[in-house]
């Protein structure tokens, strides 16, 4: 099984950036793709990014694309989302999610994960204010 922790949330004005960090601990892959998405209140869960282990590309939803950037570090198991110029639409939970299951193959796939696959974090606050 695999265990995700995910940190670096938090309250930040508008246009500020914070860094998210997902450690990965367990029984872990190096072939596998890992995901960020998130749900704000009354909403559902959206996708926000994603990256493949083994190669290091990256998908990125519309609505974060030029401000987000997720990349990973292999040797610490650790998936970060450095999030730039943030918007109050960017106040939500950040979940972190790993395809355990190898389903999702690619970065762009990664998009349609639902939480009844792989295993995700608990989340962590991100609040950006006006």
């Amino acid at each position: 099984q695999v265990q995700l922790v995910e940190s670096g949330g938090g309250l930040v004005q508008a246009g500020g950036s914070l860094r998210l960090s997902c450690a990965a601990s367990g029984r872990t892959f190096s072939s596998y793709a890992m995901g960020w998405f998130r749900q704000a209140p009354g909403k559902e869960r959206e996708f926000v990014a994603a990256i493949t282990w083994s190669t290091g590309s990256t998908y990125y939803a519309d609505s974060v694309k030029g401000r987000f950037t997720i990349s990973r570090d292999n040797a610490k198991n650790t998936v970060i989302l450095q999030m730039n110029s943030l918007k109050p639409e960017d106040t939500a939970v950040y979940y972190c999610a790993a395809d355990t299951q190898g389903i999702f193959t690619t970065a762009q796939a990664m998009r349609l994960m639902t939480s009844d696959f792989g295993s995700w974090g608990q989340g962590t606050q991100v609040t950006v204010s006006s």
